[in-house]
């Protein structure tokens, strides 16, 4: 029995990891082929097997284009954004032991915009310092600023005293957007002002290649930290002391993990903006789905964070004939209501 048991694991395993593959290549795909302008599967997957195997479709250069050089980077973008976002809030939801705790309300994502922001439009660095790196700068400050904040009104000394951390980072939050419209209102003229606006929204349309080798590589390592960490974060359900009590280093754990989700968030804001919601509702939804062991959670989060940003991203470039949505908005369209419903269940729970 144990025998056969110990068979059906591994291809149950595999059989979840194809799944999930083709259902991240089907949203991919779909955000590929949908847009403005309709473009037919085929059409796709031929310029896909010319550009990537050497294959000699004639194909119209102009679908070529629209494909390989705007569509295709911009679903993998919004892929990653999605991911990130997500496995970031699945993160501090566990560390934190508070089911409201995302990259957004604890500060990082307004610090990470305020950095990005002070490099692009007021000129920080002088030109030396890279939107990423000034949006990870932002981000980590913004945090590290939450924590003392939260230490000062009796969180203690580690990540214990959740509920003040919450309220420090709402505080943050505020502080960081505010910071953000000095800049643009101080530094920017009415066409940058506009722009920044949009972006600070959330907005694809920049993505391109170079925006994916960045993405990728970022969002693969959070979601690894978070696939290696998972029995660390499965104690941190029962609390730091629990954890500690199991043999988890709770400060380095805590210290690599935050550290990380700083690093993603800043980077996804330095190329899409900032996008509220993922990371706060997602991380529910794959619960309802797959339970609570982080080594399922992770890899779920992440598949559900990505197809849902791609779709929101379809959703912003369709629903509006003719114009392009930010795509912050439509998440927030799509996450308000699904949160309420989390709250509704949560409180019969109770």
């Amino acid at each position: 029995m144990k025998t056969g048991l110990s068979r059906r694991a591994p291809a149950s395993r595999l059989g979840r990891a194809a799944t999930g593959t083709l259902a991240l290549f089907a949203a991919v795909l779909s955000g590929t082929c949908i847009g403005e302008t309709p473009i037919p599967v085929l059409t796709v997957l031929q310029t896909l097997a010319n550009k990537i195997f050497g294959a000699t479709y004639g194909l119209d250069p102009i679908d070529v284009g629209i494909i390989w050089n705007y569509r295709l980077p911009r679903a993998i973008v919004a892929a990653c954004c999605g991911a990130g976002l997500a496995v970031s809030g699945m993160v501090l939801q566990s560390l934190l032991r508070n089911a409201l705790a995302d990259p957004y309300l604890l500060g990082i994502s307004a610090g990470a915009s305020t950095g990005a922001v002070a490099v692009t439009v007021a000129g920080l660095g002088a030109g030396a310092v890279s939107m990423s790196l000034g949006a990870f700068v932002g981000a980590v400050t913004a945090f590290l600023m939450v924590a003392i904040l939260a230490r000062a009104a009796g969180g203690g000394v580690t990540l214990r005293g959740t509920g003040q951390i919450v309220l420090a980072g709402i505080a943050g939050s505020q502080l960081f957007n505010a910071l953000t419209s000095f800049i643009i209102t101080k530094s920017a003229n009415a066409e940058q002002a506009r722009g920044i606006m949009f972006w600070l929204l959330g907005n694809l349309s920049g993505a391109r290649w170079p925006d994916v080798w960045l993405a990728v590589p970022v969002a693969l390592v959070g979601l690894g930290a978070c696939i290696w960490y998972a029995r660390a974060l499965d104690a941190f359900s029962f609390g730091a002391e629990s954890a500690a009590s199991l043999g988890v280093p709770v400060r380095v754990v805590q210290v690599v993990l935050i550290g990380l989700t700083a690093l993603v968030t800043a980077v996804m804001v330095s190329i899409v903006g900032s996008i509220g919601f993922v990371g706060l509702v997602i991380p529910h939804a794959a619960r309802f789905l797959v339970g609570v062991r982080h080594g399922r959670l992770g890899p779920a989060t992440a598949l559900m964070g990505a197809v849902f940003l791609i779709a929101a991203d379809i959703l912003s470039r369709t629903i509006v004939p003719g114009q392009v949505l930010p795509i912050g908005v439509i998440t927030a369209l799509v996450g308000a209501p699904a949160f309420a419903l989390i709250l509704i269940r949560g409180r019969r729970r109770s």
